[in-house]
């Protein structure tokens, strides 16, 4: 659980390509991004290239996305201090991590137990909780907490889960990337009233599919 001043200064290089060269200007997504020790969330083999801006392996055979995806997903979402967002896909808890720093009250799902189990212990350790975490099915998301100011989803769903869209808050946005494995584009949907949604598209991206039911 160590973060030396090697890995805050890799994270100061990370931090200044995201502005410089991705484009990022959320100062907020930079801070945040800037305080997660994300070699913290991966295996120790990789550690000397965390701040490389590069997916790696995790359990379950998913991936930690690169921070570039996280700084971009984090940026449309438009994060403000203090509200409920609702993440789809744990993972190993460094996007959680992320939205945490940002202030925010993180209601997150993972439905791979290895990873739930890692993401509670890892998130703990580092007395970065969300308000909420559950080892469920994302596409059902968490109705008795709905409605719910943003949604990320980070992985890819072949259709657009609507039940998740009913648990957004009008005015609310949900950033999820859509379409088949080798195809994603990555899309916001705003909610304008409770039936009519703004659709933006962002481009095209490889992320982990978005399974259903839970997987022990």
């Amino acid at each position: 659980m160590q973060d030396s001043f090697v890995h805050k200064g890799k994270r100061k290089i990370l931090v200044d390509y995201l502005r410089d060269k991705i484009g990022i200007s959320d100062e907020n997504v930079l801070s945040a991004m800037n305080a997660v020790p994300r070699h913290l969330f991966i295996e120790s083999i990789f550690e000397d290239f965390a701040y490389e801006d590069r997916a790696f392996p995790i359990a379950a055979h998913q991936t930690i996305s690169h921070p570039s995806t996280v700084a971009e997903q984090t940026e449309l979402l438009q994060v403000k201090p203090g509200e409920k967002i609702l993440e789809i896909g744990t993972g190993c808890g460094y996007q959680t991590a992320v939205l945490v720093a940002m202030k925010t009250l993180v209601y997150t799902i993972e439905r791979q137990k290895d990873l739930f189990d890692f993401s509670q212990k890892r998130l703990k350790e580092m007395h970065l909780r969300p308000k909420f975490q559950s080892f469920g099915d994302g596409f059902a998301g968490l109705p008795t907490f709905a409605p719910f100011d943003k949604i990320i989803v980070t992985c890819g769903a072949e259709n657009l889960p609507t039940e998740l869209l009913k648990q957004l808050k009008v005015g609310g946005k949900m950033v999820i990337p859509l379409g088949p494995a080798d195809e994603q584009v990555l899309f916001r949907f705003t909610k304008i009233s409770p039936t009519e949604f703004e659709k933006e598209e962002f481009g095209a991206y490889k992320f982990v599919p978005m399974l259903g039911s839970t997987n022990k």
